[in-house]
């Protein structure tokens, strides 16, 4: 395993364990699980969870946002999780629309960054050819670059023949089977067809049919619908078809009753249902351009935090692999600047320091058009810089439909999507309008957060003189609030506690104790703010707004509870001196973990110092920690 191999037992664990989990995929920032039961996971120890960035549920899946490290995550969560059981139909999730988005974005994952890629290979080529001009696209170099562009979108349905096969839980390579009878060379170049005009057409075994002009090549739904019948088919055939012979019939029956009804029925339905509603979108895009950018730019980072722009992105698929340009997609290109804009008006602003580190990251990441990070872990909390990022992003939506931009290829996010909107001929005009419309969005979201302002979480540190209380020649008045030892033992600094995000004090001020009693007690009269499953730590906050983290052992949360026993619940009302946790010293240290207790203030920047107890020893009760405050 890798370096997240802790984390990825944390998350397998707190999902329900590796048999509540029926399949697993990834996007740019989230694992994506499907779950046998929902109910079974613990939302608020993965919301509370290091290296998790909260948790979402949309169209069927369990979402737990991680970052952009997201692939390392979930190769070590696939460690855990080793070969999974197949997946059991429990019935549609959700409704219609819902099971729709579910579909569409666990086919169309998998395969996203390659078709990304293929993209950026047919702006590399645009790009060239609009560079050295007309002469370029006349030679060999110019022809790979393109077939290295043009040959996925034109072998797609081989694609998603493997990853809806898989969705629809069939046989992936039958889904492959099927795709390639339907690109076969010589329905795509129309020369079956041409053999066959003279004499009453194509017709299998009587039974006339059609293809279109150019076959199924860069076709999406008629593929999908395809496969979701053969999945069917294929495990009504397992169940009748008997053991002994079952590895080759099952393909032989689903692949000669599947094929024929797609050239038959299947394939003409969806192409004739899918020129629907795309027609659907245009008319809606036709009937107010602007109106359709205002919309769409502003409510797009609202439907990416549930998945469902995923219901827009098989239809700009459709359009750019028939190699139509769409503007679909022109509305959404500018928000994710308008987010970094918002992020940088909170990083330059910002008091607190955390806040002030996660948004680094967060805003390097908008500018290559990945905002989740930026949302879940700035903009949404404080709210007003994220509706600044929905309205500046439907302004600058509306502006690029006036603008007529459009997008002829699928490829990169943020700034790597300007090789996506230089025309087939190599203008570049939509990508220059692209690049001003970014600049503005990132300006106008940030100037409007300066202005306006956001909740920020930490006052402004004090002066060494304000702290003596003899700033401006009068005596500053400071307060206190006290927190009493939870636990019974040997007083420590924190710099001596034995796990390093401690000791560095990475997670607040406080003070550390290796106990002689295996019992915690609260420290106040307050709220349980969180107790872990694993009980092996506790966040409390007093009804004074003081918050205080109580960690039993150095990574004990190995035992998974045992040698643990809890008397509280989640938001509990607790008194100063009610048992929380018994504990078993003897028994955690035989199992070779350290039985200290870092005792943390988690808001430590709230105050103007945090000082513990200078005593080598305490018994439960007694002042611990006092954080100081200005009266």
């Amino acid at each position: 395993m890798g370096k997240y191999e802790e984390l990825a037992k944390d998350i397998v664990r707190e999902v329900g364990g590796k048999e509540n989990v029926n399949s697993l995929t990834n996007c740019i920032t989230r694992l994506r699980f499907k779950l046998k039961d929902e109910s079974k996971a613990n939302d608020e120890a993965l919301k509370n969870m290091d290296g998790v960035v909260t948790v979402m549920k949309s169209g069927g899946q369990y979402q737990v946002v991680i970052g952009n490290h997201v692939p390392d995550v979930r190769k070590d969560v696939d460690a855990v999780l080793g070969t999974l059981e197949p997946e059991t139909d429990s019935g549609p999730k959700g409704n219609l629309f819902n099971q729709f988005v579910d579909i569409i974005s666990s086919i169309f994952q998998p395969i996203l960054a390659p078709l990304s890629a293929a993209g950026m290979l047919k702006g590399l080529a645009a790009i060239l050819s609009f560079a050295l001009g007309s002469e370029f696209a006349a030679t060999s170099t110019y022809a790979v670059l393109n077939a290295m562009g043009d040959g996925l979108f034109l072998f797609l349905p081989f694609f998603i023949g493997y990853t809806a096969m898989q969705k629809f839980g069939g046989s992936p390579f039958v889904g492959m089977m099927i795709a390639s009878s339907m690109i076969y060379k010589g329905f795509i170049d129309g020369s079956i067809a041409a053999t066959f005009a003279e004499t009453g057409g194509l017709n299998f075994f009587g039974i006339p049919f059609s293809v279109p002009a150019a076959g199924y090549g860069s076709s999406v739904m008629p593929i999908i619908a395809a496969t979701a019948f053969a999945a069917f088919l294929e495990k009504q055939l397992r169940k009748i078809i008997p053991d002994v012979v079952k590895l080759f019939l099952v393909p032989f029956f689903t692949a000669l009753i599947t094929i024929p009804l797609t050239f038959l029925i299947i394939g003409p339905v969806m192409n004739v249902a899918s020129d629907a509603l795309g027609d659907l979108l245009l008319g809606i895009q036709n009937f107010s351009p602007i109106l359709f950018g205002l919309v769409l730019g502003f409510s797009w980072q609202i439907l990416v935090m549930f998945g469902l722009h995923w219901a827009i992105i098989p239809f700009v698929i459709i359009s750019l692999s028939q190699g139509t340009p769409t503007a679909l997609l022109s509305p959404s290109g500018s928000v994710s600047f308008a987010q970094t804009g918002a992020v940088l008006a909170i990083m330059l602003k910002t008091k607190n320091l955390k806040l002030r580190e996660l948004s680094i990251p967060a805003f390097i990441s908008g500018i290559f058009g990945v905002t989740e990070p930026a949302i879940y872990g700035i903009t949404l909390p404080k709210k007003r810089p994220f509706w600044v990022s929905c309205i500046v992003g439907g302004v600058t939506g509306a502006i690029a439909m006036a603008l007529g931009t459009q997008s002829y290829r699928m490829g990169g996010l943020g700034i790597f999507r300007y090789p996506n909107l230089i025309t087939n001929e190599g203008d570049p005009k939509f990508a220059i309008y692209a690049m001003i419309l970014d600049a503005a969005a990132l300006i106008a979201a940030f100037a409007l957060v300066w202005v306006i302002g956001f909740s920020d979480d930490a006052p402004t540190a004090l002066s060494k003189e304000e702290a003596k209380g003899s700033f401006t020649g009068q005596k500053k008045a400071l307060g206190k609030q006290e927190a009493f030892a939870p636990i019974s033992g040997k007083a420590l600094p924190l710099s001596e506690a034995k796990d390093a995000a401690f000791a560095e004090g990475i997670m607040g001020k406080g003070i550390v104790i290796e106990p002689t009693v295996g019992e915690v007690v609260a420290p106040f009269d307050g709220t349980v703010l969180t107790i872990f499953p694993t009980k092996h730590a506790i966040g409390l906050v007093s009804d004074d707004g003081l918050e205080v983290l109580i960690h039993i052992g150095i990574d004990t949360v190995q035992l998974e509870g045992k040698h643990f026993e809890s008397f509280v619940e989640s938001n509990a009302k607790v008194k100063k001196g009610d048992k929380l946790v018994n504990f078993d010293i003897a028994a955690i240290e035989a199992e070779g973990y350290s039985t200290q207790v870092p005792i943390i203030v988690t808001n430590t920047q709230d105050y103007a110092d945090v000082i513990g107890t200078t005593q080598p020893t305490v018994q439960s009760g007694e002042v611990l920690i006092t954080a100081v405050t200005t009266a």
